[in-house]
């Protein structure tokens, strides 16, 4: 129930913040707006490809991945994610990701992006709220992998 409820608080607040950076961006498509001076922009950008726009103009590969990783973590989710609360955070991040990205490539048949951030000469591509949940979940599943207590089933019961 923990996962449902996080990735219905990451799908609902992915989609509507890029809805409104649509809106708000729409004038001024790859044109940097200041957030935070010379560290965070909003940037809209139309990401045809995976992460950081590599493998462009590859929707069709990506809904497949995408769906399968979805039926993956549907499948296995009793197993991965019955030893407590962080696994099915993390579940329902990399859920919620993976589904609002999902929907943005059915809907337009790209990935908005509009959070850009640069340090210096360091410029990291635009992503979105999505692609920040993937990452902290995979994040909080490889600690709860290494790092956590594997309980028996009998003992989350």
């Amino acid at each position: 129930m923990l996962a449902a409820i996080t990735a219905l608080v990451i799908i609902m607040a992915d989609q509507a913040l890029k809805l409104a950076a649509t809106g708000a961006l729409m004038d001024a498509p790859g044109r940097k707006i200041m957030v935070i001076d010379r560290f965070f922009y909003l940037t809209l950008v139309h990401n045809r490809g995976a992460a950081f726009g590599i493998f462009p103009r590859q929707n069709l590969l990506f809904i497949i991945l995408s769906i399968l990783t979805i039926s993956l973590l549907l499948i296995f989710y009793r197993r991965l994610f019955s030893r407590g609360h962080l696994p099915q955070i993390s579940a329902g991040l990399i859920l919620g990701g993976a589904v609002g990205n999902l929907i943005d490539r059915f809907r337009f048949d790209h990935v908005v992006d509009f959070l850009d951030f640069q340090f210096g000469s360091y410029h990291w591509p635009a992503f979105n709220l999505a692609d920040s949940a993937i990452c902290i979940g995979v994040a909080l599943l490889i600690g709860v992998v290494l790092f956590g207590k594997e309980k028996s089933i009998k003992e989350t019961q």
